[in-house]
């Protein structure tokens, strides 16, 4: 018993030194490569989605500046490296600001990491985000109240030749209605063109806007804040792929998804239950206003939340580039706050 108790106590020590070593400058690198999905389901309107391609990361000279306010960032590209964003908050909801490293714990596949690259707290970066509106004929009646808050969240977060959105609706197949742009008339009117009918496929459109929006490192050669805004009731009874492949796509993408529901009813339903676990798989968070008139809340939490995150970069023990899933664990020593970070990733497969 002693003998166990001794392994165990130099374990613990042994991750609190890896976390607790000093960090210099800021670095940001990439974790995972897609591996090649296996979207499979029941038969439906749409299309199966394609399996995504892999990519190989781009390579960036260490020394490469950003330009505009991100000039103090400098991206070093390295399979090996794991970025991780994370959200902590109280017991109340509120964020918890000014943590050090040392504040938390962590391990990657059962194992702590080998070195902490750099941890920073972001509250700055480009956003990059896609707005997914349920235009099923399921949320007829509250379909343009769904347009109304869209257009205000994207006047009020989005940030001229910084900040980056596309639209993308959804019935019985996903339909971009505005491809990438800054350009808030632009997104806004992609989003009033949405007419809803049809069945729903959540799924496939989740999927489809990682694989093709987000996916690939050649997309974003700055460090960006990636994130999927769902507005739905979560009933999807369209999609060829299920959730777990949506739900994998985000996390080969490092994509956070944000979900607010449109279930005024007032008990929860199975789509409310998918909402929250495609929200909580990816690190992100679901939102269930009782009424129509709190959707400003749900959207005005996730501003907050994307502009208050830490951000963590690391090279795993035991590291295998052979596309297997690897489980992340991040928790803070203070019991106090709760962490939310995406529950792994996929590693490179060579």
């Amino acid at each position: 018993m002693s003998r166990q108790v001794s392994k165990a106590a130099k374990w613990v020590c042994a991750m609190v030194c890896l976390l607790a070593c000093s960090v210099a400058a800021p670095v940001i690198g990439r974790a995972q490569q897609p591996a090649t999905p296996q979207p499979s389901g029941s038969t439906g309107s749409t299309a199966t989605p394609q399996p995504a391609q892999t990519t190989q990361p781009a390579q960036t000279q260490p020394g490469a500046q950003q330009g505009g306010n991100d000039d103090n960032y400098r991206i070093i590209q390295s399979v090996n490296e794991v970025n991780l964003i994370f959200t902590v908050t109280d017991k109340h909801g509120n964020f918890v600001p000014n943590l050090k490293q040392s504040d938390f714990a962590l391990l990657d596949d059962q194992k702590a990491p080998a070195r902490i690259s750099s941890f920073t707290q972001q509250t700055n970066l480009p956003l990059r985000v896609g707005i997914l509106i349920d235009a099923s004929t399921s949320i007829r009646s509250r379909f343009q109240f769904e347009q109304q808050a869209s257009n205000e969240f994207l006047l009020q977060v989005l940030r001229s030749r910084k900040d980056r959105a596309f639209v993308m609706g959804f019935d019985v197949t996903p339909t971009i209605m505005q491809d990438w742009t800054d350009n808030l008339d632009a997104l806004q009117t992609g989003v009033t063109k949405l007419r809803p009918g049809g069945g729903t496929a959540l799924f496939d459109a989740v999927y489809t806007a990682c694989r093709d929006k987000l996916l690939g490192a050649e997309r974003f050669q700055e460090p960006v804040r990636r994130a999927i805004v769902v507005i739905s009731d979560g009933n999807d009874n369209q999609s060829r792929a299920y959730a777990e492949d949506a739900i994998k796509e985000c996390q080969r993408a490092e994509t956070i998804i944000y979900a607010i529901s449109t279930n005024w009813t007032p008990s929860r339903g199975r789509g409310d239950d998918v909402l929250q676990k495609m929200a909580r798989a990816t690190g992100g968070r679901a939102f269930f206003p009782p009424s129509v008139d709190e959707m400003g809340v749900g959207f005005q939490s996730i501003e907050d939340e994307l502009r208050s995150q830490y951000d963590l970069t690391y090279t795993p023990a035991d590291f295998k580039a052979d596309g297997s899933f690897r489980t992340i664990y991040l928790f803070a020593l203070d019991r106090r706050y709760q962490v939310r970070a995406r529950e792994g990733y996929f590693a490179p497969k060579n």
